[in-house]
């Protein structure tokens, strides 16, 4: 089997996609409300990873 080698970044993208399916798949009943939902949800993680990345590389210098 080969190996995939994932950076962080590429990592944490792939969580967040990987969750906001689960969560507009759950949480939503018609279809158009988990897409939205579900984009909604990928969209905030998003920018929490990059907003949380900045923090940290302010608070690092």
């Amino acid at each position: 089997m080969p190996k995939i080698a994932l950076s962080h970044l590429e990592t944490a993208i792939l969580m967040a996609l990987l969750i906001s399916v689960v969560l507009g798949v759950v949480t939503r009943k018609t279809d158009k409300e988990r897409l939205q939902y579900g984009v909604l949800c990928f969209a905030r993680f998003i920018g929490t990873i990059f907003g949380l990345g900045w923090l940290m590389k302010l608070g690092h210098g």
